[in-house]
């Protein structure tokens, strides 16, 4: 008999010893978000103490040291040996890259570190040790990683996990049990987010009305929670798009019937730009109508330059409206436990508006254990440090019909004091304030925009409505990329605002703005850091008369970028 040449097997590697390790993703799920090239990627930005936050509430971690060492390029590298990522799509074949992103101190988004390996959708670990990356020297902060998939759009479910150096202790991770959304427990969760029935009589003609068979518009307007960060996919988990299924089900005959939709969420945005947007975004120009609002700025309105008024002259604009809509204020919670209520319900109060409160409702039962009372961890509520999972975008939804239901169930009242009627609490400069761009500056004001004469492409985009793809804000703008004649406006009004485009890169530069002939600020585009629709006060509480706006690139900066992405201005006495 021929002798077979068998080859002995080969021994497997030692196995690695099992070092500590936590979660900062934990059974997440991601989507692809749409490329040009039509492949998809979740971002996962991990700056500006989001890392920190991730430990914190999918780890368990406590100890400050660890903490600490995360907050620079230099301390991850000294606390992580490896990154464990495991990814699970319907294809177990699937090949998805994970990429691990530090931010230059050069340039954050070009100098550092981007490290790239392929792991398979089956759901097994793979290792990323950091001994294997080749780290740049112009490393500042760990900046974010990336799940990029080869079609858009594509539904996985992640985890990510860091393995700890040799000397470093933390606690094993908790296990985490199913939420029971029929216990008296979550009932107890919707109970608490009722802040204020307030003044039913304008909700209770809207269910009427859809009841009805007429047409009826249920209109959002936000931030990035609104938008629907954290929901995956974007425009059917969000708790917008819940809470419309959800009143088509309390009042309609099936969704979209007679019953309509819009969501106008922006990321990173307070109301001070939502009272400009609002008749762009929601009403589109007077061309729709809408006859329920919900309004979720409570975690967002932080860097609002009125402290408060913005957010009040967006209530009385939207209750002045054609058809008198019924407006509910939504308070939303960051994992810290933060937001704006204290601020924003004294308005609520004053035109006795129906409010819910996310924070009151889940927060204190966070800190119980299971066997006490616990309903949903903060791993589970919590996508990212600011956004909801799905989960949490779900019990947001389920507070908002929870006090639709008590309204429903409760007797009719007179109408609320009218608008013009009550005393406002922070103010009401900006009430009727309008929003013009290039598109449209020639009916409002007279304008040469000198060396501002390009249109910026490269925009913040969004999720509206029920769409996947981004639409960009504010494609009709001013761009700025090289030169020093200024943009110069005339224009008759009592105050005015700019909306400006944020940005990171290193081309981004200064604008000085003078109005008649006083310079009133300086604007740096790359504060923020980001790419960014962002609204400031130029100047307020003037006579009305005609003014003379320039913006001019400050100096040394006058061959970099910067993008004029529109105006607001009241034209009052």
């Amino acid at each position: 008999m021929e002798e077979q040449n068998v080859s002995a097997p080969k021994a497997p590697k030692d196995p690695e010893k099992k070092r500590k390790s936590f979660y900062i993703m934990r059974r997440k799920q991601v989507a692809g978000s749409p490329q040009k090239d039509g492949s998809g990627t979740q971002v996962i930005f991990l700056d500006n103490e989001r890392l920190v936050s991730f430990a914190r509430i999918a780890g368990g971690i406590t100890d400050r040291r660890i903490l600490d060492l995360l907050r620079t390029a230099e301390g991850f590298r000294r606390l992580v040996y490896a990154i464990g990522v495991s990814v699970e799509t319907l294809d177990p074949t699937e090949r998805i890259s994970f990429v691990l992103q530090m931010y230059g101190k050069t340039d954050p988004y070009v100098t550092g570190t981007i490290h790239r390996v392929t792991v398979r959708g089956d759901g097994m670990e793979t290792m990323v040790k950091m001994s294997e990356v080749d780290w740049s020297d112009d490393d500042q902060v760990p900046g974010q990683i990336r799940f990029e998939f080869a079609k858009a759009n594509t539904l996985a479910e992640v985890a990510v996990r860091l393995y700890l150096q040799d000397g470093y202790e933390v606690p094993e991770p908790e296990e985490e049990g199913q939420v029971d959304f029929d216990s008296p427990a979550y009932r107890d969760i919707l109970a608490r987010s009722l802040f204020r029935l307030g003044n039913v009589h304008r909700l209770k003609k809207v269910f009427r009305k859809a009841r009805g068979g007429e047409d009826t518009t249920v209109a959002f307007i936000g931030g990035s929670i609104t938008q629907g960060a954290g929901a995956i996919p974007i425009n059917d988990q969000c708790y917008a798009w819940k809470t419309f299924q959800g009143f088509c089900r309390l009042c309609g005959r099936g969704t979209e019937e007679n019953i309509h939709y819009v969501k106008a969420g922006v990321g990173g945005t307070s109301s001070e730009l939502g009272m400009l947007r609002y008749d762009r975004d929601v009403c589109d120009e007077g061309r729709v109508k809408p006859d329920l609002v919900v309004i979720e700025f409570a975690v967002n309105d932080e860097g609002d330059e009125t402290g408060g008024e913005s957010f009040e002259c967006l209530v009385r604009k939207i209750l002045l409206g054609f058809q008198e809509p019924a407006v509910i204020l939504l308070f939303s919670v960051f994992s810290d436990d933060y937001n704006l209520q204290e601020r924003l319900s004294k308005v609520g109060e004053a035109y006795q508006l129906p409010m819910v409160s996310v924070r009151d409702g889940v927060v204190e039962q966070f800190y119980l254990r299971p066997q006490t009372g616990r309903v949903i961890s903060k791993n589970q509520y919590f996508y990212d440090v600011y956004h909801p999972s799905n989960l949490g975008h779900t019990v947001m939804a389920d507070c908002l019909l929870h006090l639709m239901e008590e309204a429903d169930k409760a007797q009719d009242v007179p109408p609320a004091l009218g608008v013009n009627r009550v005393k406002p609490v922070y103010g009401s400069e900006f009430t009727e304030v309008k929003f013009f761009d290039r598109g449209s500056v020639s009916e409002f004001a007279e304008a040469d925009c000198g060396d501002f004469s390009e249109t910026d492409e490269d925009l913040q985009a969004v999720e509206r409505n029920r769409d996947l793809f981004r639409t960009p804000e504010f494609p009709f703008n001013w761009m700025h990329t090289g030169g020093s004649r200024p943009f110069v406006m005339d224009i008759v009004c009592s105050a005015l605002l700019i909306v400006e485009k944020d940005s990171a890169q290193a081309l981004a530069g200064r604008a000085d703005i003078f109005v008649d002939g006083k310079k009133v600020r300086t604007i740096d585009p790359r504060e923020v850091g980001w790419v960014h629709c962002n609204a400031l006060i130029l100047f307020r509480g003037l006579e009305r008369k005609r003014h003379h706006v320039e913006i001019r690139m400050a100096q040394g900066d006058e061959e970099k970028q910067f993008t004029i992405l529109g105006f607001g201005f009241v034209d009052a006495p």
